[in-house]
């Protein structure tokens, strides 16, 4: 691991239902911290809606010192395009499970449950690799009626066994509700924060 990363490495796992302001929350959060400020953008643009979608969230970052390295399903790959030390903000693993979903389905590969240990292992090695602070969004998904589909029900499983795993290895998770923030696993120790001449900058 970084020899700097037991000072500015922190994990937070931001979760919650739709429009519950989790995004806007980790942004905030992340802001606090100077920049270089990266953002892995895992939305897929696969039609207009999805593509004014990410033109919001391109807005809401403009002027803030933000850079976007979109990112499908190699979030190793994402976190190695990050300056060093940079803050990052990843929204969101809920479309990142569902692009693993649809890369397996593409290439005709068998995907369950268990297939998502491997990415997510990876994917938190490099979060932790790295020296930064690094936010993750994720859905709260599982808490309403379960899907009349097999593929809908997957997908629900999927995201929710992936939500556990990086629950477990995040060192504070946050969830929202309407719009406030309940922390549910604070951290053990304070997290870094930054002086006030870095937040500044």
């Amino acid at each position: 691991m970084n020899k700097n990363a037991s000072t500015h490495n922190h994990l937070v796992l931001v979760t919650g239902g739709s429009r519950s302001g989790k995004s806007s929350y980790a942004q905030l959060r992340a802001e606090t911290f100077p920049s270089p400020r990266s953002y892995i953008a895992t939305c897929p643009r696969i039609d207009s809606e999805m593509e004014a979608r990410i033109a919001a969230h391109q807005t809401e970052r403009t002027g803030r010192n933000w850079q976007t390295i979109e990112c499908s399903t190699d979030l190793p790959a994402a976190f190695a395009a990050c300056p060093p030390a940079s803050v990052v903000l990843v929204d969101c693993l809920t479309l990142w499970a569902n692009n693993l979903l649809y890369h397996a389905e593409q290439t005709g590969s068998i995907f369950s449950e268990n297939s998502v240990l491997s990415p997510c292992q990876n994917a938190l090695l490099a979060a932790k690799n790295h020296a930064g602070p690094v936010f993750f969004v994720t859905n709260e998904i599982g808490m309403g009626i379960i899907p009349d589909n097999r593929l809908s029900r997957l997908f629900r499983d999927v995201a929710g066994r992936i939500n556990q795993i990086f629950s477990s290895a995040c060192d504070e998770v946050v969830f929202l509700v309407s719009g406030i923030p309940l922390t549910i696993k604070p951290p053990a120790l304070p997290p870094f924060q930054p002086t006030p001449a870095e937040k500044k900058l």
